[in-house]
């Protein structure tokens, strides 16, 4: 009876903390600025490694970073531009789940059926643990000269 009462108020506890989550637009935008932040920071970084590196004087610094910006506003028309065409593409590829979705409910039994749902969701989360795994693996590029012997 003590166990019953401990898991109901465990999962009381636990329903609590995840209403707790909900994000709001005010929150959105402060992790878009603090992103935003933390990216400024990390290309001024790698800018000053670069200059560190190469040994480059304030004129190169200042060409590099305007070639920066410049591709960075190329690639921001370039992501707009084809906003329209991303979002077709994830319709269809939304529509064609669905069907294949519909097709597999017809074919398979409720249980074959539930449990190819529950596999599914299993493999979906080993594939976003993989992902933030190789993202964690990357490291930053080392533009040092190799040191002779």
């Amino acid at each position: 009876m003590k166990k019953l009462v401990l898991a109901i108020a465990f999962m009381g506890i636990g329903s609590f903390a995840m209403a707790q989550q909900t994000t709001t637009p005010q929150d959105k935008q402060a992790r878009r600025a603090e992103m935003q932040q933390k990216m400024q920071q990390k290309h001024q970084e790698h800018l000053d490694q670069m200059q560190k590196d190469l040994n480059l004087n304030q004129s190169q610094v200042a060409q590099i970073k305007s070639l920066h910006e410049k591709r960075k506003s190329e690639m921001k028309a370039d992501f707009e531009k084809n906003k329209d065409a991303r979002q077709a593409k994830m319709e269809d590829m939304k529509a064609k789940r669905a069907q294949m979705d519909a097709d597999m409910k017809k074919i398979l039994t409720p249980d074959q059926y539930d449990k190819w749902q529950a596999d599914r969701k299993a493999k979906m989360e080993q594939r976003k643990v993989a992902m933030k795994d190789r993202k964690m693996m990357k490291k930053p590029m080392n533009t040092a000269a190799p040191e002779a012997k």
